[in-house]
């Protein structure tokens, strides 16, 4: 899957979860989502780009909530 798709998928994650009114809640909450209903394929994909393009494009919370709580 190209990674534009995942980016804006994972966008949608986090614009649902920015309405949470505890961040740190809402992080392992995204992290949760992803690792549930996201492939490994996927998700590899999607932690690839926060570690080499320091997320651009991304949501900062679903940035941040890879970076604490996957891999």
């Amino acid at each position: 899957m190209e990674i534009e798709k995942l980016i804006k998928m994972a966008n949608q994650i986090g614009d649902f979860f920015e309405a949470y009114p505890d961040a740190e809640l809402a992080k392992k909450d995204i992290a949760n989502h992803l690792q549930r209903f996201w492939n490994s394929v996927m998700i590899k994909s999607i932690v690839a780009h926060v570690k080499q393009q320091q997320g651009v494009g991304l949501h900062p919370r679903v940035v941040e909530a890879i970076q604490q709580h996957i891999n």
